[in-house]
């Protein structure tokens, strides 16, 4: 067997990073500015371990363009390079400083918030310059400034350099295809979008603050003076909220910091998560709930990943539960492997367990607020409702963890864990096979009518409005033992609770086989399916019902986009219930003149339509028209 080394040619390296290794030519700025804060980081590392004594004075990274002279530039007062350290780390390509650093200081510096991995950020500089310059002045006594040149090739010069200030320039002379880069608006945004929360201050020009006049001198008022005063533009938040402790933040410090997330966005979030985890991996962040109540919009981008503070992307889907992509907020982790462009997330089992871990969280806090304060959690629960559906459906441990704080609320504005209301309709709502029926509606006011119905049999009926509802009650059913869920509508009340006893019909055979000819001859056949059934005098003649389960079918298909078994496409069918024991159906059969009973038939046919909204255009006008001429009669 034999063994050898592979040879990498320089030349064929530069044009890959030029083209393939990032996504983006933007990103470049994000890593340069991010060696920046590395070589600062590295600089207050050594202060701490007392290998630098003295003061460190500013330790701003500063970006700056020349359009004259056609260069952005990256400057930092960290850590600096002597020439042989520029010879070492710039010289060998995938060599990482950031990584030796840690290495060297295995143990002491693991809170340091080193950035750097590959050892290839720097090299994003040649994708849109056509020449780099980079001139360092090392932190160590006695160093000399040092000035390194290269134009997108193998080939480089190194020579001494004129630099009194410690610390890092990395000079781009930018080509001309890429002079988007030479504007001060498209710098802001690349800053703005991946260095807000940096750990070092970072300086993007200045801006003008109104100041009193410090020589006193007072306007014709009488006021002082306000002069404008010139200051360094500072574009990120070195300590952002989630990087602090729980303890050390009050409501609004949450409230100001989803500001800080979504400055146009005008309403606030419910309530948040503070996530803060040392092991087995390290994570951190805020998870804000926003205000969904029957919205269910997965806006994928409102939630933050980062690295060290460094953005990563705003497409989460791997790194939380789908379910909490609902949410918005942050979540940084340097445990989160990615590949050397930090573009993509690289699956692996350290990122399944921070999600499972997010989710757990999640249960955990929801779980908290139910048992410390039941009544604000009542308040909230409208708006987070589909939000914890979403979870139960999609998320076997998400269900087991929150099953016994979801609640029902019925139509009289009362609300119920599951187990506490299994308790209140034990008695009263079992069929005649013992099984517990779970009666809802998603319309109190469309569906009044049936949901009257079941009260006057003192029956209870929940609220499950949302667009969720067919999925929920169909993972209910899944769950809890010897239960069923039937919407108010979707049959007869004594059909949805069928007793043992129930009422005799007054109608034969033949006369219902009689009235089903006649009923059919008014109604559409290919929508409407004409049954009979035993009803109280007391109900209404005839009934429009639309069958649970086809209905069911329907609505999760069209939830999922419509195309689950073919059943999105299909049309809307219902029952017409015909109540054998009414006596206006008796009144019908009787009826000698054959266009009188045609006339009741679709009087009373029209009515069970119009309860239940389906009754428009040219069938209402002529239905109005006809209750018209039967009150002149």
């Amino acid at each position: 067997m034999a063994t050898g080394t592979i040879n990498v040619q320089a030349e064929n390296i530069f044009p890959i990073i030029k083209k393939f290794l990032y996504s983006e030519h933007e990103i470049f700025l994000r890593e340069l500015v991010s060696n920046a804060v590395d070589a600062t980081s590295k600089l207050k590392t050594l202060q701490k371990l007392g290998e630098i004594e003295g003061e460190l004075g500013d330790t701003k990274i500063e970006v700056s363009i020349d359009k004259k002279k056609g260069t952005l530039t990256v400057s930092d007062k960290g850590i600096g390079m002597t020439q042989e350290e520029v010879e070492k780390y710039l010289n060998q390509v995938a060599f990482s400083g950031a990584s030796e650093f840690l290495k060297k200081y295995e143990g002491k510096a693991d809170d340091a918030g080193i950035i750097g991995n590959f050892g290839l950020g720097f090299y994003s500089a040649f994708m849109v310059s056509k020449k780099v310059e980079v001139i360092s002045l090392s932190h160590k006594e006695g160093a000399e400034a040092v000035k390194w040149t290269c134009e997108g090739n193998p080939e480089y010069t190194i020579e001494p350099a004129k630099k009194k200030t410690r610390g890092t320039d990395i000079v781009l002379h930018i080509f001309d295809d890429d002079k988007e880069f030479l504007e001060d608006h498209r710098i802001q945004g690349i800053l703005d979008k991946f260095c807000k929360f940096l750990p070092v201050e970072i300086k993007f020009g200045t801006k003008s603050e109104w100041i009193d006049d410090p020589k006193g001198e007072k306007d014709k008022d009488g006021n002082v003076k306000q002069i404008e005063k010139k200051v360094d533009n500072i574009i990120n938040n070195p300590n952002p909220a989630w990087k602090k402790s729980p303890v050390d933040l009050k409501d609004e410090d949450y409230k100001s910091f989803y500001r800080e997330l979504y400055p146009m966005t005008f309403e606030e979030p419910l309530f948040n998560i503070h996530l803060n985890v040392d092991y087995p991996f390290n994570l951190t962040g805020i998870l804000y709930f926003p205000r969904l109540k029957d919205k269910f919009e997965l806006q994928k981008n409102k939630i933050q990943l980062y690295s060290n503070q460094v953005f990563i992307t705003d497409s989460v889907e791997n790194i939380v539960p789908e379910f909490l992509t609902l949410l918005h907020g942050v979540i940084d982790s340097p445990d989160i492997p990615l590949n050397v462009s930090r573009s993509y997330l690289q699956t692996d089992s350290n990122v399944r367990k921070i999600s499972s871990h997010i989710s757990k969280k999640v249960a955990d806090k929801l779980a908290e607020m139910f048992k410390n304060d039941r009544e604000d959690f009542k308040k909230k629960w409208d708006d987070i409702r589909i939000f914890i559906e979403y979870g139960m459906l999609t998320d076997e441990k998400f269900y087991d963890r929150i099953k016994d704080v979801y609640l029902f609320k019925n139509t009289e504005g009362e609300y119920f864990t599951i187990e506490e209301y299994k308790t209140k309709i034990e008695e009263n709502q079992k069929n005649k096979d013992n099984k517990l029926v779970f009666l809802y509606t998603t319309n109190k006011e469309e569906q009044h009518e049936y949901i009257q119905n079941a009260k006057n049999r003192d029956y209870d009926v929940l609220e499950l409005e949302g667009p969720l509802t067919s999925h929920i009650v169909g993972r209910f059913e899944m769950k809890l033992e010897n239960t069923s869920f039937a919407r108010a509508d979707a049959d007869t009340i004594d059909k949805l609770i069928e007793k043992k006893d129930t009422p005799k019909s007054n109608l034969t055979e033949d006369q219902e086989k009689q009235l089903k000819e006649i009923i059919e001859g008014v109604v559409n056949k290919e929508t409407y399916n004409v049954q009979f059934e035993s009803m109280s005098e007391k109900d209404n003649p005839m009934v429009i019902t639309r069958p649970e389960f086809m209905r069911r079918m329907k609505e999760q298909s069209e939830t999922g986009g419509g195309g689950m078994y073919g059943m999105g496409n299909l049309p809307d069918s219902y029952n017409l219930v015909v109540n054998a024991n009414h006596p206006l159906v008796s009144k019908i059969l009787i009826e000698t003149d054959a266009d009188k009973a045609k006339q009741l038939t679709k009087q009373a046919t029209d009515l069970a339509m119009l309860s239940q909204g389906l009754l428009k255009g040219e069938a209402l006008s002529n239905f109005i028209k006809r209750s018209v001429d039967l009150i002149e009669k």
